[in-house]
């Protein structure tokens, strides 16, 4: 299979089939988060009819070998070689919408589940500001296979034995079934976050590896229904859910379901998420004032 044939299939699909959908598909084209690096923007463009890539945040772009080379940081024989060998699974049929099957995360296969040990899933977690100690304690590291290949990720596993994953440079996706996390501790008080990302961070931030409170984990704003007949358990709740337009209705939600809710992403209202104010990442770097601070509570 030579180089011009590897690069027929589509750029979309492969994408697909490593759990990375666009945020926004015009039918002929569709814009990312990159896959090459950490995107809050979505400013990856995937030119579906010319199958052919570009990364406004680096003004990079090229082939689906050339993008390949990058995520994989090897040569274009070593692309060109890897992809000849997984993809010959599938059919080229030009652009089209991926098979539904193919895209379904429940293809995924679990080979391996085992502490974090690989370096770069350790540097993963210390790139995002997480105690590593905490990180541990909650993750794993995940062993998997899909119909491209074999990867690995930091697994956070949820109600039903799924898991949430995560890789650099910003890779999500989830081995199915997709459900919440729960943990716990027969309290009166439940903490709600959208991502074990969130999690993390909020005991990092207290300086903690386990909360006294009760905690869900929405692993998704869509999941927020599913956590309401957990959360109508409890006397008080605290949200500490995205600085985003999904993260707000899913609060308001909650607080039209619970009579005594405590909105605290009010307490990072300047940044997207509880992982961003760790890591003092505003929303507008050019209009707000970072300052640093130690031992910040939440």
């Amino acid at each position: 299979m030579n180089a011009k044939t590897i690069n027929q299939f589509p750029i979309r699909n492969y994408l697909a089939n490593l759990g990375i959908q666009p945020t926004k598909d015009n039918s002929y084209y569709g814009m990312y988060h990159s896959p090459l690096r950490q995107d809050q923007n979505a400013s990856f463009k995937v030119d579906f009819n010319k199958n052919l890539w570009h990364d406004f945040g680096t003004n990079e772009g090229g082939t689906l070998i050339d993008l390949v080379m990058q995520m994989g940081n090897c040569s274009f024989h070593e692309a060109a070689t890897k992809l000849e060998r997984n993809l010959n699974t599938f059919s080229f049929h030009g652009n089209a919408i991926p098979d539904e099957k193919k895209n379904d995360t429940s293809t995924m296969v679990i080979q391996n589940i085992a502490p974090i040990t690989h370096p770069k899933l350790v540097e993963w977690i210390q790139q995002r500001n997480v105690d590593l100690n905490v990180a541990r304690l909650y993750c794993r590291e995940v062993h998997y296979q899909n119909q491209v290949g074999n990867y690995f990720a930091l697994g956070f596993g949820n109600d039903k034995g799924g898991y949430e994953l995560s890789s650099p440079p910003n890779f999500k996706s989830c081995i199915s079934p997709k459900e919440i996390t729960t943990i716990r501790n027969n309290q009166n008080i439940c903490l709600v976050f959208e991502g074990f990302w969130d999690f993390l961070s909020y005991l990092t931030i207290q300086k903690i590896e386990k909360s006294k409170h009760d905690i869900v984990v929405l692993n998704s704003v869509a999941n927020v229904q599913k956590a309401m007949d957990f959360l109508k358990s409890h006397k008080e709740i605290y949200t500490y859910l995205d600085n985003d337009d999904a993260g707000k209705k899913a609060t308001k939600l909650i607080q039209s379901e619970h009579s005594v809710v405590h909105n605290r992403s009010t307490k990072f209202a300047d940044y997207k998420d509880l992982n961003d104010y760790l890591c003092q990442k505003p929303i507008q770097k050019s209009s707000i004032k970072i300052q640093k601070s130690k031992g910040r509570k939440m």
